[in-house]
């Protein structure tokens, strides 16, 4: 058997905002949490589990491969809770999305800073 993402821990500011947030703008599944982690699955069983370290938290990036109808959901979510995306990862491009690698794509801060980017094509 070859080897298969199973789960990783998102560092939150607020374990519950978080997976929220993640719930809401990539459609995944809340999950039954425990001890000091809020659970949600993603449509191929990958568990993202969020919690609250008693450290400074440094920005990470996760990228989510989507379908043009889950970009567009997502993006009109976004549009509609005014938050603030960019077509690329400097940030400078403020409200656009971008049609990189034969699809398209976007990049927004989730509730504790980490870049979060959609695409709907991957870059191989």
């Amino acid at each position: 058997m070859s080897a298969t993402f199973n789960h990783t821990i998102i560092a939150a500011t607020d374990r519950e905002e978080s997976a929220r947030f993640y719930c809401e703008l990539i459609e995944a599944t809340p999950a039954q949490s425990w001890g000091p982690f809020s659970n949600i699955v993603l449509h191929d069983g990958v568990m993202l589990q969020f919690a609250e370290p008693p450290v400074t938290i440094q920005m990470q990036h996760y990228a989510f491969l989507v379908d043009d109808e889950l970009f567009d959901r997502a993006l009109a979510r976004l549009k509609e809770h005014h938050t603030d995306y960019w077509a690329d990862p400097q940030l400078q491009r403020l409200g656009e999305t971008n049609t990189e690698h034969g699809g398209r794509g976007f990049y927004v801060k989730d509730p504790a800073g980490h870049g979060l980017e959609l695409i709907t094509q991957p870059y191989f």
